[in-house]
């Protein structure tokens, strides 16, 4: 089962009729329909609808994957796949400091030590060469991001991953149809992990995730790692209960590993499931807004707003446009940048994440309290990483102050307009 690339061209999407199709709310008549049939059929110790099971199966197919898990968050999908591959005390697992801190929390949660990875200048993405360079005896796996939208470059993580025989946990919570030299993101690695909080580019109502592999085995232990360790789960849609004969039976044993309560809500999956069949409009949506930014930037010919860059071997789904700011070019920082798009019109815009490292829950190792509780200082944890601090990813630490990231998630034409004006406006202010 493989899964291809269906987007439109930015250039050839016919706005109105794109955006005619999405609900300004999110919610719209399929998401409806099937919420409906959960209501309908009620709740108790069962499936409802057998929802669960028909939006997993529609996610595998949809990714060309063999299995999907779904689950309550995505960060619940990172904790389980670590755990089904085997991560724990002890062990190092390489994550791009350019995330968001559950990436390395996921880490934190097996009592593995995450090892923080340099960013690639250009695209934003890990960076193949420092991981490289950072793995040691004890690194087990490696979570390459796709950030705001971009697949990093596979190959060379793949080539890593192959000769010390590492588990790539893919974390692509903001990259939806993303595709890597033809191979859709999140079937690249041994797994693809997949958010659906509110603003990714498909929800479930606000929180939600789900993995895909094509692993039977694999699958069958990111499950029991998300429903409690049940002994007999399986890795077949909906898998998320214990047959009724088997679990009323006074003589059965029910857990032979450890887990946790991860499992998606039926109401959950009944708004994936509407979302999902429409998933092609909603990213199609987000890359039409990125074009629209790259043709104001490019016709006011703006060379101190740099677009972002999309190598010729991926498709960019544009979870946000992440441009970076000359400020000694330009002459203006980007707070008081910021402050004037907002004073011409636009939605506000954010600015990159603090490196995860640089946080302070890392940078003082309050995971547990005192630091020598924490992974780093277990003593079956042989390593050298004893703390995190500036200079551990200074290519990262440099450019991050000028990253403006620029919504994408707009629902309608009219609030599309609004911030593409904005940006108009505030390169057309500076420059006079």
């Amino acid at each position: 089962m493989i899964a291809t690339s269906t987007l439109t061209n930015p250039s050839e999407i016919n706005a109105p009729e794109l955006f005619a199709v999405l609900p300004p709310n999110r919610c719209g008549s399929a998401d409806r329909a099937y919420m409906d049939e959960v209501l309908d059929d009620g709740f108790g110790n069962k499936e409802s609808a057998n929802m669960l099971a028909r939006f997993e199966q529609a996610f595998a197919e949809k990714f060309g994957a063999q299995y999907a898990i779904s689950m309550n968050s995505g960060s619940g999908t990172l904790v389980a796949a670590l755990m089904a591959a085997g991560v724990g005390p002890g062990d190092e697992v390489l994550v791009p400091s350019l995330t968001m801190a559950a990436t390395a929390f996921s880490v934190i949660h097996t009592g593995a030590v995450p090892v923080f990875v340099d960013s690639d200048p250009r695209t934003y993405c890990l960076d193949p060469t420092d991981a490289w360079r950072k793995t040691t005896e004890f690194t087990k796996a490696i979570m390459p991001v796709s950030i705001y939208g971009l697949s990093p470059d596979f190959d060379p993580i793949m080539d890593l991953a192959q000769e010390r025989s590492l588990a790539v946990i893919e974390d692509d919570a903001q990259t939806f149809l993303g595709t890597y030299r033809g191979k859709m993101v999140g079937t690249i690695g041994h797994a693809g992990s997949f958010s659906f909080q509110g603003s990714k580019h498909m929800t479930t109502g606000g929180d939600g995730g789900i993995v895909i592999t094509d692993d039977e085995e694999y699958a069958i232990r990111i499950r029991k790692a998300a429903v409690q360790g049940y002994r007999t789960l399986g890795a077949k849609p909906g898998s998320t209960m214990i047959p009724r004969d088997e679990r009323q039976d006074w003589r059965f044993e029910r857990h032979d590993s450890l887990g946790y309560n991860f499992r998606m809500s039926a109401p959950q999956a009944a708004l994936g499931l509407g979302q999902l069949e429409r998933l092609n409009q909603l990213v199609d949506a987000r890359r039409y807004v990125a074009h629209q930014y790259d043709q104001v930037i490019a016709e006011e010919k703006c060379e101190w707003l740099r677009p972002p860059h999309t190598p010729d071997e991926c498709e960019h789904t544009y979870w946000c446009y992440p441009a970076w700011l000359n400020e000694a070019e330009l002459g203006v920082t980007w707070r008081d940048f910021r402050k004037k798009f907002i004073e011409l019109g636009g939605d506000g815009l954010y600015g990159c994440y603090t490196p995860v490292h640089l946080e302070p829950v890392f940078r003082e190792l309050s995971f547990y309290g005192d630091k020598n509780r924490s992974p780093l200082y277990d003593p079956r944890y042989q390593g050298k990483v004893k703390s995190y601090q500036a200079g551990d990813c200074p290519v990262l630490e440099e450019f991050r102050k000028g990253l403006c990231l620029f919504k994408t998630g707009m629902q309608t034409l009219d609030k599309v307009r609004g911030q593409v004006d904005a940006l108009q406006k505030v390169i057309r202010y500076y420059q006079g």
